[in-house]
């Protein structure tokens, strides 16, 4: 995805450039926020995820880019930082450079527990909360259904002493969705995470409503369907009526078709790059798509 993303963007490298070198201030505008229903707390509908891109940074050339990363996305009012364990040094690395910057009370930080034994699930907790540098952590989930009940029980522990604030659930497999389904309606729960793309739409006929349905936020995954939409639309123009929702790169139609879906909260797309940043953050910024605009949208994907 990556290589198809940097073709992409091309086009854009002038005047990206060119962003990049005015104050964050000048170019900065408000976010679109979202509430997480069981709270009310407003949160940006664009979030920075780690899989894949923090998981092995070694050097320092590896960890600048990175540093730049989160400090773009911080000043331009991203909040919302997504990790789990199972990305390899992500929780560490990011840990490390949101220290360095200093900019933890401004973030919301989220990481996931994915083990099969409540001992193995408190091991690793107790590691997140050491790796992240950071004594409290917005929102731990369980990752792909793993002990699910017992990783619950101990997550509704530590959010009734203080350690966390929000209680989840992930999944990015078709092969979960009944199982999660069925959790879903036994577990109360604060969010949910799960893959959703213009091109992976499963998920919408009856996950995410149900998470309307019981009151959980929806954080999403894979929002460009693991490279696959940007390989569909590599070297193709945006139709003229992308104009409508102020949309002027592929990566804002994706992200816009997911953020205006009613019942999503906030889509977390990787980024390891500030001209990623700058990208990603005007999906929550400008005009938004309404249900006939994303009908369209999703006749223009399935067409190509």
């Amino acid at each position: 995805m990556t290589a198809c993303r940097r073709t992409l963007l091309l086009g854009l490298a002038a005047g990206a450039a060119g962003l990049a070198a005015r104050p964050a201030a000048a170019q900065a505008a408000p976010l679109l926020r979202k509430p997480i229903p069981s709270s009310g707390e407003m949160i940006p509908v664009i979030g920075l995820g780690s899989a894949r891109r923090y998981e092995e940074a070694k050097t320092e050339a590896d960890i600048v880019p990175l540093r730049e990363t989160f400090a773009r996305f911080h000043a331009l009012g991203g909040t919302v930082i997504d990790t789990a364990p199972s990305y390899g040094d992500a929780e560490a690395i990011m840990g490390n450079i949101i220290a360095g910057l200093g900019i933890r009370r401004d973030l919301f930080l989220a990481t996931k527990v994915g083990v099969d034994t409540p001992e193995q699930g408190r091991a690793q907790i107790a590691q997140a909360f050491q790796k992240l540098r950071t004594d409290r952590i917005d929102l731990i989930a369980v990752h792909n259904l793993r002990d699910i009940t017992n990783q619950l029980a101990y997550l509704r522990e530590l959010k009734q002493a203080g350690r966390i604030r929000y209680v989840g659930a992930t999944t990015s497999f078709d092969r979960q969705y009944e199982a999660f389904e069925a959790m879903m309606r036994r577990e109360t729960l604060d969010s949910i995470q799960i893959d959703y793309a213009l091109d992976n739409r499963n998920s919408a006929e009856r996950i995410i409503p149900l998470a309307a349905e019981r009151g959980m936020a929806v954080f999403i995954n894979l929002p460009f369907g693991r490279g696959s939409v940007f390989r569909a639309t590599q070297g193709r123009p945006l139709p003229d009526w992308a104009a409508e929702i102020d949309v002027t790169t592929w990566a804002q139609f994706m992200l816009k078709y997911l953020v205006s879906h009613p019942a999503v909260t906030c889509a977390v797309p990787g980024m390891a790059q500030a001209r990623y940043v700058d990208d990603n953050l005007k999906a929550a910024q400008g005009r938004m798509p309404d249900a006939a605009m994303r009908r369209r949208m999703e006749q223009f994907i399935d067409g190509l």
